[in-house]
């Protein structure tokens, strides 16, 4: 279908487009940009007029709860989920069941999602077996049929010598080795950051150094093997300082942070709320306006939601049985928005975290509304306020720890090669 997005603001950090301008599709990509092509005719025309319009989010950590996990979610529900939060592109962490260190999996997910139309699911492979961190996965096999990237997930790999050669495998087949760096001895059974608040509430800690430990160690095999490496999910300002000298000495190095991590602090967790566990835990105030400041530096080049939705029995449990994670999806662009709002990011800034530079992590023809590029298109509303509810969440997982609270911001269409996948009545 030829669809035309009339009279909106588009926000096109790839191409330092931030004006009105209209967009015209066609054949399931931007045909062009202002001017209509010569012998156009729209079959349908979105008047945006006071609308914002973007290239579809992407997001970097999505669980879905396929395969293995369904009670928590399936592809179908999270990527209609996806769609209600204007985010096309899915990244499929390795931690399903069974893991993601075989062609066929990705190839079930792929299918799933393919079925579904409403995202599309890109998959990172697991970087060892099984995630055991003893013998390494077929990567090769897992790059053939579409693995952006490769991961051991949340599972630690202690042995430095597997992590090695991991590493040098994936340099030699140039796919980009996703880490998430926590020591496990220092982490041990910790479940909230280690520091005043923990003490008061009796909880075990995670200090600090079991980030910044594992990212010194990383990064120095990563100098020695040459791999390209992106740090998921950093949660203190000393590791962001740290990514930020291995830049400067040209280290192939990116990172992201969570949209939680940008708003809430290890205080939010007093009373024992469940809903604020989360993997890396929330950290201090320091940290959280460091990870701030790190992300309006371009040091930390993109931002997540970290979308894990979580069955209700998951989070009723004591604190610390509690199983980590946020149903994010459809609260990540409203949230972004507040950082805007409290000058944090400027605009163009905040669309750029959470398009262009996690599709160029990925490594996918993604996050632009270049001529040309696939017509994955988000239309939003700045102003537009809704109360934050169960019942308004699309997503099977209802676990936010922003339940309650007013956002400001609301998805009015969301477009996948062109196709209308969400339209707000």
């Amino acid at each position: 279908m030829r669809i035309a997005i009339s009279g909106g603001h588009v926000i096109d950090p790839a191409n330092n487009i931030d004006a009105v301008v209209d967009v015209f599709i066609e054949g399931g990509r931007i045909a062009a940009l202002g001017r209509a092509p010569k012998g156009y005719k729209a079959e349908r025309t979105i008047n945006a007029r006071g609308l914002h319009v973007i290239p579809g989010l992407v997001e970097l950590s999505a669980r879905l709860g396929e395969p293995g996990y369904t009670h928590k979610g399936t592809i179908a529900s999270e990527t209609r989920a996806a769609a209600a939060g204007g985010v096309t592109t899915l990244c499929c962490p390795p931690d399903t069941l069974p893991v993601i260190d075989t062609p066929a999996v990705v190839e079930l997910i792929h299918q799933r999602a393919t079925a579904s139309g409403r995202a599309r699911v890109v998959c990172l492979g697991a970087l060892t077996r099984e995630l055991k961190g003893e013998l390494l996965a077929g990567m090769g096999g897992l790059r053939q049929v579409g693995c952006v990237g490769v991961s051991n997930a949340r599972v630690p790999i202690p042995n430095t010598e597997v992590m090695r050669r991991a590493m040098e495998y994936a340099a030699t087949i140039g796919m980009t080795v996703f880490l998430h760096a926590e020591d496990p001895w220092l982490a041990a059974q910790g479940h909230v950051h280690e520091g005043a608040t923990s003490t008061r509430m009796g909880l075990p800690g995670i200090p600090e150094t079991a980030e910044t430990i594992s990212v010194a160690r990383d990064l120095l095999l990563i100098e020695q093997t040459g791999v390209r490496a992106h740090f998921c999910r950093l949660s203190t300002s000393r590791s962001v300082a740290m990514v930020a000298e291995a830049r400067r000495r040209g280290l192939p190095v990116t990172a992201d942070v969570s949209v939680q991590h940008l708003h809430l602090i290890d205080e939010d967790v007093v009373g024992y709320n469940s809903l604020c566990h989360v993997r890396p835990p929330l950290r201090s105030r320091r940290d959280r306006d460091g990870l701030r400041k790190a992300l309006r530096k371009g040091v930390v080049t993109a931002m997540c939601c970290d979308h894990q939705p979580q069955d209700q029995d998951a989070k009723k449990l004591p604190f610390d049985a509690t199983e980590p994670g946020v149903s994010a999806l459809e609260t990540w662009l409203p949230l972004t928005l507040r950082l805007v709002s409290e000058g944090a990011l400027d605009m163009p800034a905040a669309i750029a975290s959470m398009t262009t530079a996690p599709a160029e992590i990925l490594g996918i023809e993604a996050g632009t509304l270049s001529e040309g590029a696939p017509a994955d298109v988000c239309v939003f509303d700045a102003n537009a306020q809704w109360v934050l509810t169960e019942d308004a969440l699309l997503s099977h997982g209802k676990n936010s720890p922003f339940l309650g609270e007013t956002m400001r911001g609301r998805v009015r269409y969301t477009l996948l090669g062109g196709v209308i996948v969400h339209e707000a009545g």
